[in-house]
C-alpha cells in the first residue's frame, strides 16, 4: 500500500467518518480512529474542537492542501462578497483537481492532483499541470487526447459511488467537463455533512 493510500485512509479514521464516500474505506469496519489510543472514549468537544474538526474534514477532503494555502483560500472567502462559507466551498470546487475529481475523469482526488501534475489535463485548450488553478465558468478542462484511453480515465467514468454534479457539463466520450457556473454548499455531493462557516469562525478567532 503506498503512503498516500495510508494517508488518505487515517484521514477517514481520525475523523470517525467516511468522507469520500468510498465503499473501501476503513470506516465502514471501524469507526474508532488509528493507533493505541483510537479507542478511547471522547468527551464532549469544545467550540474550537468543534471547528477545527470541522477545518481539518474539510481540508482533509481535498487532499494534499497545506495549511498554508488553506489559509489563504480562507482570506480570499473573507474578501470576497457574500457569504465567507460559500466563498470559501466554490473557491475550493473551483481547484482544477476538485474539477476532474467531480467529472470522474480520475478515482481520487490524491489521483486527481498527481493526474493534473504529470500533464494529462488542459484547460481550453493549453496544457496546466497546477492541481490548484482556479477554473472559471466557462472553461472547458480535458483529458489531453494522449492519455484518454489510460486505464485510470476509463475506469473512473464507470464509478458508480458518485454522480457527476450539475455544474459541470461531462461528456466522458471526448473526455471533456465544461465548468458551467461556481456552486453553492447544496451543490456540492459531499459524502458527509461538511461545515464551512465552523472553517470561517475556527480562522476568525
Amino acid at each position: 500500500m503506498s503512503k498516500r493510500h495510508e494517508a488518505k485512509y487515517k484521514i477517514d479514521r481520525r475523523l470517525g467518518q467516511n468522507i469520500w464516500g468510498r465503499p473501501k474505506s476503513p470506516v465502514n469496519r471501524r469507526e474508532y480512529g488509528p493507533g493505541q489510543h483510537g479507542q478511547r472514549r471522547k468527551g464532549k468537544p469544545s467550540d474550537f474542537g468543534t471547528q477545527l474538526r470541522a477545518k481539518q474534514k474539510l481540508k482533509g477532503y481535498y487532499g494534499s492542501i497545506s495549511e498554508k494555502q488553506f489559509r489563504r483560500y480562507y482570506a480570499e472567502a473573507i474578501r470576497l462578497k457574500g457569504d465567507s462559507g460559500e466563498n470559501l466551498i466554490g473557491l475550493l470546487e473551483r481547484r482544477l483537481d476538485a474539477v476532474i475529481y467531480r467529472a470522474k475523469f480520475v478515482p481520487t482526488v490524491f489521483a486527481a492532483r498527481q493526474f493534473v501534475n504529470h500533464g494529462h489535463i488542459t484547460v481550453n485548450g493549453k496544457r496546466v499541470n497546477i492541481a490548484s488553478y482556479q477554473v472559471k465558468p466557462g472553461d472547458v478542462v480535458a483529458v489531453k487526447e494522449s492519455s484518454r484511453q489510460l486505464a485510470i480515465v476509463l475506469e473512473s467514468a464507470q464509478l458508480a459511488e458518485r454522480d457527476v454534479p450539475d455544474y459541470l457539463d461531462v461528456d466522458h466520450g471526448k473526455s471533456t467537463a465544461t465548468y458551467t457556473r461556481t456552486p453553492t454548499l447544496t451543490d456540492v455531493p459531499y459524502a458527509v455533512q461538511m461545515e464551512p462557516n465552523l472553517v470561517i469562525e475556527f480562522y476568525s478567532r
